[in-house]
């Protein structure tokens, strides 16, 4: 079996300077490849994710399986890289005032949408603003909440005014949400799928299939190597793993831990694992009984055994948990927080606490989360036993799970891809409000210090403010985070690629325009 481990995110700074963006117009477009790509044929890949509600609004996207649609069929400003530093996309270059509160963000030239119309700074204006304002649905609402004003300087500028300054503002450019569409009617147009992405979408069955092929008037030349692509929605993992083994499909994401080895000694198959920011959760709604008490929460977090969780949920591909969204890897991750184990006597300490010797609660799971959140809930009921905590497990199916399930149900577990920087992570869902938030959980100090990190040019004061959110999110946050999960994915030996990312699955979810055919 071929492992591939690159669990380093190699976060390049770009802060405030001219310098900063012309440099980022010198790196590299995409990874590097171990072998000459080449073009033609067509790739099939099958996700474990996908459901009949998925729409084309960018605003609306919430699984692996719209998050690859968006990068292959849009552009965007930005791009985080294979290594991990972000790169010039839709944006040539960028610059920013001495505070970072200000970003003048240079378009590159000649970029047409797949229709034949021209990119302009009307339709970047636009597409940002699509997610903006009280009234927006948008998941990238609280990301872009902190911009004040965009206007245009000629035609080839786009200014960014902010209420604070913020170092990370070119990351967060580069959210899957944020795909800049063609302007319509002072809105954008979402609904024709027309993008200027490396690739035209020609057709998308939501939660089935879709189809795509390659834009030959795209801008690159490094991407896009296959004419063709389909992705198919198949969130068994059983069936995913007979279509990959009967050739079916070329690759597939979610491969099913426990039989990773067996799958990887098959002649043709190879079976690849990158450690990235992806983590698994149990989100508890803080507004309702019992959860609203912090001690029935951090109750919870001593009931769960998380080694337990890493060695027969993940198999090893992955690391214990600590509570809060930011991974070892990560920039700003506080190494020196005690890390939480299973401690059922801790457990039934804070029970007490909260006035109670023993609790019941429901735990809502289905395979639409991550594969094996089934048993994994079932282990959680079985360690919380011993503190005095009755779970009762509810197998949700798949279908609609992201629409009925989550967020609607007070208790429920939910997969994270994570984002590059801390401040992204924590506005998208731990900010009080947020779209995503879904503990519907707030903290003054913590709402405090989001403002505050993100405006503050100094590292070594940014890094104790994020130690302090990651302390207050771990023991005052409403969301159980056991364990971070690896990025495992197979592929046949007809399909070949470079250096992959890990900010993502399968390549950073970039794998249609940066895999080709042997």
């Amino acid at each position: 079996m071929s492992i591939i481990r690159n669990g380093t995110l190699n976060r390049r700074r770009f802060l405030q300077t001219t310098a900063a963006g012309a440099a980022a117009a010198t790196l590299p477009l995409g990874g590097m490849a171990r072998a000459e790509p080449k073009r033609g044929g067509h790739l099939r890949v099958a996700k474990g994710h996908g459901q009949t509600t998925d729409t084309l609004d960018p605003g609306q996207w919430e699984n692996g399986y719209m998050l690859a649609l968006g990068f292959g069929i849009h552009g965007y400003l930005t791009e985080v890289a294979a290594d991990g530093s972000l790169v010039p996309q839709l944006a040539e270059s960028w610059e920013a005032s001495d505070d970072a509160s200000v970003w003048r963000v240079k378009l590159r030239k000649g970029v047409t949408f797949h229709s034949g119309k021209p990119v302009t700074v009307d339709d970047v204006v636009a597409s940002i603003n699509h997610h903006r304002g009280e009234d927006s649905t948008s998941a990238a609402g609280p990301i872009v909440q902190p911009i004040t004003e965009i206007t245009t300087e000629g035609d080839d500028t786009v200014v960014f005014k902010l209420e604070g300054g913020n170092a990370d503002f070119p990351f967060i450019l580069s959210d899957y949400h944020l795909a800049i569409c063609p302007a319509k009617d002072g809105g954008i147009d979402w609904q024709s799928g027309d993008g200027c992405g490396s690739y035209k979408l020609v057709e998308f069955n939501p939660g089935v299939t879709s189809r795509f092929e390659r834009n030959e008037n795209h801008w690159r030349d490094d991407v896009a190597w296959v004419d063709s692509c389909e992705m198919l929605s198949i969130v068994d993992q059983n069936a995913r793993t007979t279509a990959l083994v009967s050739g079916d499909v070329h690759a597939i994401d979610r491969v099913d831990l426990k039989a990773a080895d067996l799958l990887g000694r098959k002649p043709g198959v190879t079976v690849e694992t990158l450690a990235g920011t992806q983590h698994y959760t149990f989100a508890m709604d803080t507004r309702a009984d019992p959860f609203a008490d912090n001690n029935v929460r951090q109750a919870l977090k001593y009931g769960v055994n998380r080694q337990e969780l890493v060695d027969k949920i993940l198999f090893g591909y992955g690391s214990v948990g600590n509570d809060h969204p930011i991974g070892q890897n990560q920039r700003f991750y506080n190494s020196e927080l005690e890390q939480k184990t299973y401690d059922p006597d801790k457990a039934k300490w804070y029970l007490k606490q909260a006035g109670l010797d023993s609790v019941s609660v429901a735990l809502h799971a289905s395979s639409a989360a991550f594969s094996g959140a089934v048993d994994a809930a079932t282990l959680f009921q079985n360690s919380a036993k011993e503190a005095g905590i009755d779970i009762k497990v509810v197998r949700e199916p798949k279908d609609g799970y992201w629409s009925d399930v989550w967020m609607k149900k007070p208790f429920s577990a939910v997969y994270w891809g994570g984002r590059p920087v801390a401040d992204q992570m924590f506005s998208t869902a731990y900010k009080c409000g947020a779209s995503w938030n879904d503990s519907f959980w707030c903290n003054d100090r913590f709402e405090e210090l989001l403002v505050k990190a993100r405006a503050e040019l100094d590292q070594d004061k940014r890094r104790e403010m994020y130690w302090e959110m990651q302390d207050i999110v771990a023991n005052q946050g409403g969301v159980i985070i056991p364990m971070f999960a690896n990025y495992v994915h197979a592929k046949t030996d007809e399909v070949a690629h470079g250096e992959m990312a890990s900010n993502w699955e399968m390549d950073g979810e970039r794998w249609m325009e940066r895999w080709w055919m042997t």
